[in-house]
């Protein structure tokens, strides 16, 4: 309009300069809203159609019903309001029970493809759990027993920057002892790796306790009755009583034989100690070794682990037991009788005379 006016006043007849591009998208942006202004409707985007029916976002436009806000909640313009929206009409369309974890939905389908993968072979194994059972009559076996009943725990070390020689001594000191005993001789030994050890010890110590529930000393006199502990198969033979793990505080300590020979006095059934003790060779490592006239050899530094098995002091009550019962056993099969007093007949020769 501006173009026309000033052609009308001026009288000039010239041909329009050219537009710049951007110019021209301004025009087209404003024609397009004067026509939605003036009721024209405007071009559909069917991309964007598409999206809104798919996420449901028709229910946010201007002219489908609003969602009251809650206390607490994320606006209706975040980034993820689309992702929850989402999750609720899935899980309302699917109908089936999803379990969360925070706020991350789980398929019951999935976790159980990933817990029991073969369900067949589940069932054979329960089955066939079910038929010993049975024919057994609910009896345990001496192995089953001892680990329903006993306590044991293995730990393993990191690689440590020794060599099997050195570190199978201090395995050897450790092993038979009790876990406060190694403490205290890894603790005042002048090896440099001992330090190392003593580390190890203390870790496995404190898993034993957490994991297992090892080393927590006396239970009452109630709890001690009710507590399972070893059948006495042959206590009439031995006349040595069943010792439990769980020993009332009242009870005398029992002197026992370990296995090298040596008298160890038990006062605690709980009380921790190292079972074995053993190493474990590691990977080598690399370290250069200037020698003279510009020479470098390589060294070959080792790597060592130790491993520690940990029970408690019932298990070596329990061998000590089955060492005595076998011992008098045997004495009795094999008791000496003495002969009847009768005389003795034989030929009789030249060498021989009555």
């Amino acid at each position: 309009m501006v173009s026309i006016d000033l052609t009308l006043h001026t009288g000039l007849h010239c041909n329009p300069s050219p537009i710049p591009s951007r110019l021209r998208h301004q025009q087209r942006r404003a024609a397009s809203s004067d026509s939605n202004d003036q009721g024209t409707p405007a071009r559909s985007n069917p991309i964007l159609d598409e999206y809104r029916r798919q996420h449901g976002n028709a229910q946010n436009t201007p002219g489908g019903p609003q969602i009251a806000p809650k206390a607490g909640d994320i606006a209706s313009s975040s980034i993820f309001e689309d992702d929850r929206r989402t999750q609720q009409q899935v899980a309302e369309t699917s109908g089936a029970a999803e379990t969360k974890t925070g706020n991350t939905p789980r398929d019951p389908q999935n976790m159980l493809r990933v817990l029991d993968p073969d369900p067949n072979a589940r069932e054979r194994w329960e089955r066939k759990k079910v038929i010993q059972a049975l024919k057994k009559g609910g009896r345990l076996t001496k192995e089953q027993f001892v680990k329903r009943t006993e306590r044991k725990h293995l730990a393993k070390s990191e690689n440590m920057k020794t060599s099997v020689k050195k570190l199978g001594m201090l395995a050897r000191q450790i092993t038979g002892k009790t876990l406060e005993e190694a403490i205290v001789q890894m603790r005042f030994s002048k090896k440099k790796i001992a330090q190392e050890v003593l580390k190890h010890l203390e870790s496995a110590r404190d898993e034993a306790v957490v994991m297992r529930g090892m080393g927590l000393g006396h239970l009452s006199a109630t709890e001690a009755v009710d507590a399972p502990s070893m059948p006495p198969s042959s206590a009439s033979i031995t006349g040595i009583q069943p010792f439990s793990t769980a020993v009332p505080s009242s009870m005398s300590p029992l002197d026992i034989e370990l296995k090298n020979g040596k008298r160890h006095t038990v006062a605690d059934a709980s009380k921790i100690y190292v079972e074995q003790a053993w190493v474990g060779r590691g990977p080598f490592g690399q370290l250069p070794d200037y020698r003279a006239r510009g020479r470098v050899y390589i060294m070959r530094t080792p790597w060592t682990s130790l491993t520690i098995v940990l029970k408690e002091e019932a298990t070596r009550v329990r061998e000590w037991q089955e060492k005595e019962e076998k011992r008098m056993k045997q004495r009795k099969d094999n008791v000496w009788m003495p002969l009847p007093d009768r005389p003795v007949q034989g030929p009789r020769g030249q060498w021989y005379s009555w």
